[in-house]
């Protein structure tokens, strides 16, 4: 696999939209007073999957930040510079143009090995032989679209150990 060498872009991705996160891509979600809300990172080139994904997280107590395509969530997965956001879950699409999740995946596993185990895979394409090899290989759990928000709901929750709300079951790091 070769990954790409050069550092990622400074690109802010595309311009804000009224009702869209703002620059960093974040939507704040309800929580409790004193809590905090569980975070999560979705990256998806599809502008309504993102929107999709954000709006359930929301509902359900997450914070929520977007990645409009690989190299987008890698800056936000792996900053140029400052710490790195702790995230309970990441969703990410498995094609994407440039940088997919395959290659998104291999950077964590070489400077966040510790997100490994909350990394999600979104995929309309779970029946091809790339995709079959890497979730074969890594394990992830894979969100197949078009998603069901039962089956997503349940997914979040026993990879996060995190319920509706914000509460934390105890079960995930």
């Amino acid at each position: 696999m070769n990954l790409p060498t050069d550092p990622p872009s400074q690109d802010s991705g595309p311009p804000d939209r009224p009702g869209t996160p703002g620059p960093g891509g974040s939507a704040p979600a309800a929580s409790t007073p004193g809590a905090q809300a569980p975070r999560a990172l979705v990256i998806d080139d599809e502008s309504s999957i993102r929107l999709a994904l954000r709006r359930f997280l929301t509902r359900d107590g997450w914070f929520v930040d977007e990645g409009f395509d690989g190299r987008s969530g890698l800056e936000k997965l792996i900053p140029p510079s400052g710490p790195a956001p702790a995230y309970d879950i990441v969703i990410c699409d498995l094609r994407m143009p440039g940088l997919g999740g395959v290659e998104l995946h291999e950077y964590l596993r070489r400077a966040r090995p510790e997100l490994l185990d909350r990394f999600i895979v979104a995929t309309g394409d779970a029946v091809s032989a790339e995709a079959a090899e890497f979730v074969q290989r890594t394990a992830c759990p894979v969100l197949q679209k078009p998603f069901d928000l039962a089956d997503l709901r349940a997914l979040v929750r026993r990879v996060s150990g995190i319920g509706s709300g914000g509460e934390r079951s105890g079960t995930a790091p």
